[in-house]
């Protein structure tokens, strides 16, 4: 007798209803992780919060949309990373909607809903989209690209070229990743005798206007940004670059396929793998492929990323260019695509089961990690400092003292980061190991409006180390503030030492 679990019962019966239940469920998790359990901005979000205050046309992490938008979203919530956190997931809904589209398109919608599901194994899809940034805007203007160029070539819907010109250009802005989709749709496009076709037509020709206006002062920061040819092009050519790239692209490929560790797992289970016998088991059909929408699921599924990590490789870098997750949007699909015109599906109850687990677990265990790692282990996790009441601190202080809002802050990184986010002033993030990655701050700025220069420290004298006093050798050592954490544990207070650089032109302190 044939049994069906509840799961394929709903790919078969209500395949949008569990779409959506499922999209929803991983964005209300991750949503409240960090909305209900963080007191600080998780990895380099500070950062991208830092740079994205200042409104640049770029920095050293690249093209500014991504910071703009953070830096829009923070101000829009009142100064709060919840909005960051929210709009993590709007990235994700909107990534999951335009593959699920995508898919409808070409498998069905039965076999739709399998891609979509099986894009919960995709460890990229969960807590690294909490450190919001360009590979996670990148994600769903990535995936809408593949949407809407799928809709111009292969359904002929030449309204689509216009939304496809305007989300290559926001990708433009956004990562590096982009000059890579656009050559390989350029590509794409030049190889394919329906690509070919629809250049008879306007309008791709004002899609490729609108991508050229966008592209060129791309090029031209990129250009000013510093000179990329030239150090890759030698290191081409060094005696040791083929040994050296060549292992360090496996490792890039490497780490693509682990972030695909819980998609192996749930593709392994479902499959006949290590059976013996041919049980009698519930296959979801589809109708026949076109041959080219195999090419194009093919090719845009697995080129970006043997791209993005060639590239990486020749330029010692040690994620793919523009990060991985944007990498693995069609990385469903794919399997489906794959799989045949015919899914079996063995082991239903324990793919089920195992699936529900890959998509609830990790929210669970970051919230555990939160909870029960300072008791247990003494971790100091960064997401529990107490940022708020480290900007405040820090910049009262230094209004008191002086009578002007903090305006610079200075010193360690992170902690000059977190400080930045939570002082009510803003002060702008003055990274002074590598002043060139902080181009809105001179050394003319912090003389005229001063500053305040941290470091974490243990004791209590707080004096600063000789690369702080290198750089600051006026700095006066205060004495080391201490803060207690969101979960303290058996950790030690938080300390921070610190040091004030009074603006030249000081009016009367208050008092």
């Amino acid at each position: 007798m044939l049994h069906v679990s509840i799961i394929v019962e709903l790919i078969r019966a209500r395949p949008r209803l569990l779409f959506w239940s499922a999209v929803a469920a991983q964005a209300v998790l991750w949503f409240l992780v960090p909305a209900l359990f963080y007191t600080a901005p998780p990895g380099d979000l500070p950062y991208t919060l830092a740079i994205g205050h200042e409104y640049q046309l770029g920095s050293y992490l690249g093209p500014p949309f991504a910071f703009w938008l953070t830096e829009l979203m923070f101000v829009l919530v009142g100064g709060s990373a919840v909005g960051i956190y929210l709009l993590a997931q709007v990235c994700i809904v909107v990534t999951y909607w335009a593959v699920f589209t995508l898919a409808l398109a070409i498998v069905g919608l039965q076999h739709a809903a399998i891609a979509t599901l099986l894009m919960v194994g995709i460890s990229a899809f969960g807590m690294p989209t909490l450190e919001f940034g360009p590979a996670v805007v990148a994600m769903p203007l990535t995936a809408l690209v593949f949407l809407h160029l799928w809709q111009a070539i292969g359904t002929g819907i030449r309204r689509s070229w216009y939304f496809l010109a305007v989300e290559m250009g926001l990708l433009l802005l956004t990562s590096y990743s982009g000059l890579i989709v656009l050559a390989l749709v350029v590509l794409f496009i030049a190889t394919t005798e329906r690509g070919r076709a629809t250049l008879e037509f306007a309008e791709p020709w004002i899609a490729g206007v609108i991508l050229v206006a966008v592209l060129f002062p791309h090029l031209i920061w990129l250009d000013v940004a510093g000179d990329v040819i030239i150090p890759t092009w030698q290191r081409l050519r060094s005696a040791e670059a083929a040994e050296t790239n060549l292992f360090a692209w496996i490792r890039l490929v490497g780490g693509i396929v682990i972030i695909h560790s819980g998609l192996v797992v749930i593709v392994l289970l479902a499959s006949a793998w290590r059976l013996r016998d041919a049980a009698d088991v519930p296959v979801l059909k589809r109708p026949p492929i076109d041959p080219f929408a195999h090419r194009f699921i093919y090719y845009f599924a697995l080129a970006p990323a043997f791209i993005a990590t060639v590239v990486a490789a020749i330029l010692g870098l040690p994620t793919p260019i523009g990060g991985a997750a944007p990498l693995a949007v069609l990385s469903g699909l794919l399997v489906v695509v794959a799989a045949g015109d015919a899914i079996r599906f063995h082991r239903q109850r324990i793919v089920g089961l195992v699936w529900a687990m890959i998509l609830v677990l990790p929210p669970i265990i970051a919230v555990l990690a939160i909870v029960v790692l300072p008791w247990v282990v003494a971790i100091d996790l960064t997401v529990v400092q107490p940022a708020t009441a480290m900007g405040r601190f820090f910049g009262e202080s230094f209004e008191r003292r002086t009578g002007q809002k903090l305006a610079v802050i200075a010193g360690d990184p992170h902690t000059a980061a977190l400080i930045a986010l939570g002082a009510p002033s803003r002060p702008s993030l003055y990274l002074d190991a590598a002043p060139h990655h902080s181009p809105w701050v001179s050394a003319e700025d912090i003389k005229k409006k001063g500053a305040v220069v941290v470091l974490p420290t243990t004791d209590t004298a707080g004096a600063p180390p000789p690369a702080i006093k290198e750089h600051f050798p006026d700095l006066v050592p205060e004495v080391p503030r201490a803060f207690e954490r969101a979960v303290q544990g058996r950790l030690p207070l938080l300390r921070i030492g610190w040091g004030m650089i009074r603006p030249q032109a000081e009016p009367t302190a208050a008092r």
